[in-house]
């Protein structure tokens, strides 16, 4: 186990990538978070190329909240300032090749790409471009979804924080896949969209304010599938698409029922898995998930739908791709993993009982 600070001790936290979408997501939770104290803020090595810039003139919502330089990131610069917590909100590659080092130089890791979310090595170089060469920690790494890893997530030293697609479609689909409530016969549908945050900061055609539109992309190849399958424990049938908003998910998610499975059941099942989940909101009946009921929270809000007469279910989530979908999520793990209580930072601290 990666030693962390002592109790009532601040938890020093370096952020890589802080100048894209996740990275400023984590630090606005991390200012606010009363155990965090942020010690540096990275950006790509292409920084060194010029003076640091400030996150501030970056971001100006930053403006009297942080004025910390945005400088480059290596391996030596962030563990020189030994840091109990690296956040990698960096591409796959780049996070391939920082988290084990970092990993070994004494660090909690939580890294919010795809490096190290799927076990198996082969993966890599057909749904993200590279070999990897790190099977070791791809065998160590713990998935970061809490609601479903939270034992694991106490004595991690590299966290693989979940997709948010693969979020949106998990946290629905895993308690039926182990109740054995799907009919084996039948692959889940999960049609999902995204917002355009969810493509990161750097411009496209596709993604400009006059192009954007709904519309499906990457039609059975999206790299998210094999993530998807692997932690709903299931084979099945995901189709993203483009919205013409700036973030939010909405899943929907078709299941064929397996014999015995009546509404009333799943409904049981679901109360089971998730009504002491502080971040998992179960809608009651005819209420659907919107995106905006999630913005800027980190809630995964799920809504179904079963007609008995056929067996066939209709899931609905929704989460906030920058949220529960990546910062938030990161964050919630991070305090699973050093023993907070996982709302600290992220909702306002419960009453105490009179």
């Amino acid at each position: 186990m990666t030693p962390g600070p002592g109790a009532g001790r601040p938890i020093s936290c370096a952020i890589v990538g802080a100048g894209g979408y996740s990275g400023a997501e984590l630090l606005s939770i991390l200012l606010a978070h009363p155990r965090a104290r942020i010690t540096g803020l990275f950006g790509s090595d292409r920084r060194a190329e010029g003076p640091p810039v400030r996150i501030d003139e970056v971001f100006p919502r930053f403006r009297g909240r942080c004025d910390l330089p945005l400088t480059a990131a290596s391996v030596d610069a962030i563990a020189g300032l030994a840091p109990d917590a690296v956040f990698l909100a960096t591409p796959h590659a780049a996070s391939h090749d920082l988290a084990p080092a970092l990993a070994e130089r004494g660090a909690v890791v939580l890294d919010l790409s795809a490096a190290f979310r799927l076990r198996d090595a082969a993966l890599y170089p057909r749904h993200y471009g590279f070999e990897h060469a790190h099977p070791r920690w791809l065998a160590q790494a713990v998935y970061g979804l809490p609601e479903l890893f939270r034992a694991q997530l106490t004595n991690a030293a590299l966290i693989a924080v979940p997709g948010c697609y693969p979020t949106s479609a998990i946290l629905p689909l895993a308690p039926l896949v182990r109740a054995g409530a799907i009919d084996p016969a039948r692959r889940p549908i999960v049609d999902s969209t995204s917002g355009v945050s969810g493509a990161g900061r750097h411009a496209t055609l596709t993604t400009s304010f006059c192009e954007v539109s709904l519309q499906p992309y990457n039609v059975f190849k999206h790299r998210h599938t094999p993530e998807i399958d692997a932690y709903c424990g299931t084979p099945v049938i995901f189709t993203p698409h483009l919205g013409a908003y700036d973030r939010g998910i909405l899943s929907t998610i078709h299941v064929d029922l397996a014999q015995g499975w009546t509404r009333q059941r799943v409904e049981t099942l679901l109360n089971d898995a998730y009504a002491r989940e502080r971040f998992v909101r179960l809608l009651p009946p005819d209420q659907w998930p919107s995106v905006a009921q999630v913005r800027g929270q980190n809630f995964c809000d799920i809504g179904w739908a079963v007609d008995d007469s056929t067996g066939h279910m209709i899931l609905v989530s929704a989460l906030d791709n920058l949220v529960k979908g990546a910062a938030g999520q990161a964050v919630q793990a991070l305090n699973a993993r050093f023993g907070l209580p996982e709302w600290t930072g992220l909702l306002p601290a419960p009453e105490a009982p009179s």
